[in-house]
């Protein structure tokens, strides 16, 4: 008998501890919802409206600059390019968000929640007040940036295969590069054309001297040149004019 009631006895306290533990895992679970929620501090209602929530959902946190102001508090689908969304924003963080304030939907991480991020404005306009209707910027959907990461990927693939293949022909003796880079005797034949360039262009100079000093064409070069002086000294006589 004694030992049954033994039992009966630690029964009961067990009972009793995991009654209490209960209570106490369900009071904490209130309290950190309602704190998340702000369901016992002092709130306002703030209200934005994008094309496309992005994934957004009810209870989703609100940052400014960073910090947790509030929560998304209902999501109200208009039309078919309209959605209303209202948050729940802390009244003592009511003086830092003004009339031009913008709203923008973005993630937490790459692959995280949806949260709405409010930007700080200006201090020429006024702090909003309670039900306020701020603007919003569109969000940048993720889709958008994996696939314009894709195309950046593909596009360095298809350069780093074109230069691959340059450089094997390169390498291997094929093309206008090689031969440029490696022909002894393409390169020996560039020199010797510039080279006579360079001859045609000094005997071409010598030619010009000898034709002035030429019996013949030293007439022509004689009236050239007074023409030459006579042009030189109507310009010099305008700017004494002016």
């Amino acid at each position: 008998m004694k030992t049954t009631k033994k039992s009966n006895v630690i029964n009961r306290w067990k009972l009793g501890l995991m009654v209490s533990a209960g209570i106490v895992i369900f009071i904490l679970g209130i309290f950190i919802i309602g704190r998340q929620q702000n369901l016992f501090g002092s709130t306002f209602t703030l209200k934005t409206v994008f094309n496309s929530v992005s994934g957004l959902q009810v209870g989703n946190n609100v940052r400014y600059n960073g910090i947790n102001i509030g929560t998304v508090s209902d999501i109200i689908l208009m039309n078919d390019t309209t959605v209303l969304v209202l948050m729940q924003i802390e009244k003592n963080k009511q003086e830092f968000i003004r009339k031009n304030s913008r709203c923008l939907i973005s993630s937490e991480g790459l692959m995280g929640d949806k949260v709405v991020l409010i930007s700080s404005g200006t201090t020429n306009f006024t702090v909003v007040k309670d039900n306020d209707l701020i603007l919003s910027d569109p969000a940048v959907e993720m889709d958008e940036i994996v696939s314009s990461l894709k195309n950046t990927v593909e596009n360095a693939e298809i350069i780093t295969g074109e230069v691959a293949v340059l450089m094997y022909k390169v390498n291997n003796g094929k093309g206008t590069i090689n031969r440029l880079l490696f022909d002894s005797t393409l390169a020996k034949d560039m020199t010797a054309t510039m080279e006579n360039l360079k001859e045609g262009s000094e005997s071409l100079n010598e030619s010009m001297d000898a034709a002035k000093n030429s019996v013949l064409l030293r007439g022509a070069f004689r009236k050239q040149k007074k023409e030459e002086e006579k042009k030189a000294r109507e310009e010099q006589e305008k700017k004494e004019k002016k």
